[in-house]
């Protein structure tokens, strides 16, 4: 059996088929022609494995109480091998409906009302959401940006650790949204430092599978001090776009920091998993290596197209330099807009949906986040909005 699933400039009506990326356009006060390419959500077809694995599972009809079986972690095991080099064990598994709900849980369980959790703006918004929404302290070791680069700041992140007394550090690995792919030696700074102040670590690694310039390190893997500290979150979400299927796998190998994450699971009511979810992972992971390898083929060309146009057409727009994820980060400020003129640009003049990088912190403002998984001739169209905008802008 061949992978069917392999035109990537294929377009796809995504209206009206209860999607929050297309049918939540008009709800949001936009013009009905207005481009979404907003929230990390593929404009692609899965790959056909996973087609025709949840066809046989529907086609049974009964959609009760389901877990998973050897098979299901057998596929997740492999994959992280030979994708990542990493090896794990079976009772580090735990399967949540999402990394945002792991990363809520692992707030709760790691801390107390009061404590101090660092993140790294401008980072992915839930993490500060999961903060305040438990009643946690939000400390920022924001990211430096120059040279169209963002760097981390170690001193200032240690120095937050000891005069905040961080708890819990959540680390976006890589970085949503400005593409990082952090280097061991970047990470092992890192972890050197939590390790020492006795910070747990919550790594976000849902993007993982999408690292352009090096392979992706996973942080638990490099050290076996890391590995007694770290809750990985991973997913097949991302890479094989299987969010609405809501299905996490997370990684905690300390027995002890398991069992709170797990306690916390508990008190929150949710038992098992989505079936469809279990089966699409596990075709995924089993069967999906030649879909991803031409959608990230395909994805590397629109994040270099981005880059390319924006250079070319568009005076006072940059790219962010980018390593990993599927979402271009890009810099306006140059236009000398406010940040909601800047947005009313984006929204009402070049009728896109982007992500307004205010919504990932204070110094996210002037930026925009791009979703570059979607057909070449989608984006390619949105561009010439921008650069339309732009140059209406820059008359008045």
């Amino acid at each position: 059996m061949a992978e069917k699933n392999l035109d990537f400039d294929k377009v796809i009506d995504r209206r009206n088929t209860k999607s929050i990326k297309y049918d939540w356009i008009a709800k949001k006060g936009m013009a009905a022609d207005t481009l979404p390419l907003w929230v990390a959500d593929m404009d692609f077809q899965v790959s056909s494995y996973i087609q025709e694995a949840l066809a046989r599972q529907t086609a049974h009809g009964i959609f009760g109480y389901s877990d998973a079986q050897e098979e299901y972690f057998e596929a997740v095991k492999g994959w992280m091998e030979r994708r990542h080099g990493w090896e794990v064990s079976e009772d580090w598994l735990v399967k949540t409906p999402g990394v945002v709900f792991a990363l809520s849980l692992a707030v709760k369980a790691f801390t107390e009302p009061g404590d101090s959790v660092l993140i790294q703006q401008p980072v992915y918004y839930p993490f500060q959401n999961v903060v305040d929404r438990n009643e946690r302290k939000m400390v920022s070791n924001d990211l430096v940006y120059e040279n169209g680069r963002y760097r981390i700041d170690f001193q200032d992140f240690e120095e937050k650790i000891i005069k905040e007394n961080v708890k819990l550090f959540i680390l976006c690995n890589p970085h949503n949204p400005v593409g990082r792919v952090w280097t061991q030696e970047e990470l092992t700074r890192l972890g050197d430092i939590c390790y020492k102040h006795h910070v747990v670590v919550v790594s976000d690694e849902i993007h993982g599978d999408f690292a352009f310039e090096r392979r992706h390190s996973v942080f638990a893997g490099l050290k076996k001090e890391y590995e007694e500290i770290t809750v990985t979150c991973t997913a097949p979400s991302k890479t094989f776009n299987l969010a609405g299927l809501q299905l996490s796998n997370i990684f905690i190998s300390n027995p002890e920091l398991r069992k709170a994450f797990c306690r916390q699971m508990e008190l929150s009511g949710y038992g098992e998993v989505n079936v469809m979810g279990l089966v699409a992972c596990e075709a995924a992971y089993r069967d999906g290596d030649e879909w991803y390898a031409a959608m990230l083929r395909y994805v590397k060309a629109n994040l270099e197209f981005i880059k390319g146009y924006v250079e070319k057409n568009i005076p006072g727009a940059s790219m962010a330099e980018h390593e990993g994820t599927y979402l271009a980060w890009l810099d306006f400020r140059k236009l000398g807009l406010s940040a909601e003129k800047l947005e009313e640009m984006i929204v009402h003049k070049a009728r896109l949906w982007l992500d307004d990088g205010r919504m990932f912190g204070k110094s996210g403002e002037g930026f925009q986040r791009v979703n570059a998984a979607c057909p070449r001739k989608i984006l390619e169209e949105a561009l010439h909005r921008i650069k339309c905008a732009v140059e209406e802008a820059g008359k008045a």
